[in-house]
């Protein structure tokens, strides 16, 4: 199998439901833009409401056959999907850095964790058949089995659009579940049409995998609130999450929820000073900020401050901003629509006007926002408050510890978190006391490990991704009782 490169935009003009390509009900398409060119590249269908439904029905119908297929089976054609992702290596890393605006380095990185997404569901096995004897009924044996889920909705964001559908598809397949996948507005092809077209050669049957692309504005509530999913996994915004998880509660769904963030990266007095810089430049920037786990807010012991934001400047001004569709060696690229680079800049420039000093950076070129690092923050300021998803480094000060703990802790979310503190003992009880999922010593936040479990507490979602935990979500205990000895009965007359 090869991936077509992007054009003709024939390529990606049809759904994907039940093994088949098929045209929208509504006959229109969504334009897709590169958006470090802001030109359209192609189109996709805006599915309907009508679409969602036909999709759930070839999910639904689907997945006891496939469910009853042994694991032997459903991990030989995962592993063919792992196999045809590794074979177009450079069509789908073209792809992201077109769609998505991803730097070469940051294509790799998604490519190798979406690989990792498909190797884990190759290894993830429900807990074996349990006999427990009961406690109220003699000659009694109860079995307590884990049985898939059923279907699957999985709605995907667009910053790891390939990485972050794969995550939840692939285990739920693997796992004996079928799946309905609305990737986001902005990356239908990377997020989605593009697995659908992998899917299809690996030989996932019919209906195990539909991919549906629309506006979430048309179809969005049918897709959560539909009432054939059992599992609604969703990554995104919290304001939307909330949303989702009210329409898949009314259908009896669990909603799966990776939410928001807003990561406080906490430097001490005894932290690598020029290693948390460099790894805090890291986490503000990488893939210009737009990661959930990105950091958010630089807190630094009022004795490192000053080095500690000439040092970030220094990071930030070195970084080589341009096309990486057309430049490989560019480490910077664009935000991916206006909302999100008008927001970025506004809540910088709030924050300016609040008190906060501009140390480089704050502009922005079409969807270029330059680097941003400000000075003289406090946890209030809009940059700090919100979850800015972009570029920019506010640097809040703090003089000990308790006070850096109150200000990490000082926000609605709890996704990802750090600290850098060369004494061990003092770092692992900051990393206790901070309210996040995640916390990382020594490291920045960006993060992620498929022997960890990943997700947030408090705003930040809910529910684990990767391993035994992604299992409890895609798998559903029942109990099958064996009365192995004759049984008296009182009979009430």
């Amino acid at each position: 199998m090869s991936v077509q490169k992007l054009e003709p935009a024939a390529d990606w003009n049809q759904l994907y439901i039940d093994g088949e390509w098929r045209d929208a009900a509504s006959g229109e398409t969504i334009a897709v833009e590169n958006p470090a060119k802001q030109e359209p590249f192609t189109e996709v269908p805006a599915a309907t409401e009508d679409d969602v439904d036909a999709a759930y029905e070839a999910a639904e119908a689907a997945q006891p056959e496939w469910a009853a297929r042994p694991r032997e089976e459903r991990d030989e054609t995962v592993g063919n999907l792992l196999e045809e992702i590794n074979d177009n290596f450079a069509e789908i890393t073209g792809l992201l850095a077109t769609e998505v605006g991803t730097p070469g380095f940051r294509a790799l990185g998604e490519f190798g964790t979406a690989t990792g997404d498909v190797e884990m569901a190759l290894d993830l096995e429900p807990p074996e058949e349990e006999v427990r004897p009961s406690t109220s009924i003699d000659g009694k044996d109860n079995h307590i089995v884990h049985e898939p889920v059923g279907v699957v909705g999985i709605i995907s964001p667009w910053n790891f659009p390939f990485h972050l559908s794969l995550r939840a598809l692939a285990p739920a397949i693997a796992l004996g579940n079928t799946v309905v996948l609305k990737p986001a507005t902005d990356t239908p092809i990377t997020g989605g049409l593009l697995i659908a077209k992998l899917c299809e050669a690996a030989g996932v049957p019919d209906g195990v995998v539909n991919v549906v692309t629309g506006r979430g504005s048309e179809i969005g509530d049918r897709m959560t609130g539909h009432p054939i999913p059992r599992v609604i996994s969703f990554t995104g915004s919290t304001g939307v999450g909330k949303g989702v998880a009210k329409n898949a509660g009314e259908s009896l769904a669990l909603p799966a929820l990776e939410l928001g963030g807003n990561a406080p990266f906490v430097v001490t007095d005894e932290a690598d000073l020029e290693q948390a810089a460099r790894a805090g430049a890291f986490g503000s920037f990488f893939h210009q900020g737009q990661v959930c786990i990105s950091i958010n807010r630089h807190l630094v012991h009022e004795d490192l401050y000053d080095e500690y934001v000439d040092l970030l400047v220094d990071h930030a001004e070195s970084l080589n901003a341009g096309d990486p569709s057309e430049d490989e060696n560019v480490t910077f690229g664009p935000v991916q629509n206006e909302t999100q680079r008008d927001d970025i800049v506004g809540f910088a420039e709030e924050s300016i006007e609040a008190g906060a000093t501009l140390e480089t950076g704050g502009e922005a070129d079409g969807l270029f926002v330059e680097p941003t690092v400000l000075s003289d923050c406090t946890n209030d300021m809009p940059t700090a408050c919100n979850e800015h998803f972009g570029p920019v480094a506010p640097v809040i000060p703090f003089s000990d510890d308790d006070e850096a703990i109150e200000l990490a802790n000082d926000t609605e979310y709890g996704l990802s978190a750090s600290v850098f503190c060369e004494d061990e003992d003092r770092a692992r009880d900051l990393a206790d006391r901070i309210e996040a999922g995640m916390v990382h010593i020594n490291d920045q936040p960006i993060n992620e490990d498929h022997n960890a479990p990943f997700g947030g507490v408090k705003d930040s979602g809910l529910g684990r991704y990767h391993g035994e935990w992604i299992v409890r979500e895609l798998t559903e205990p029942k109990w099958i009782s064996v009365q192995n000895e004759d049984r008296d009965y009182i009979v009430f007359e």
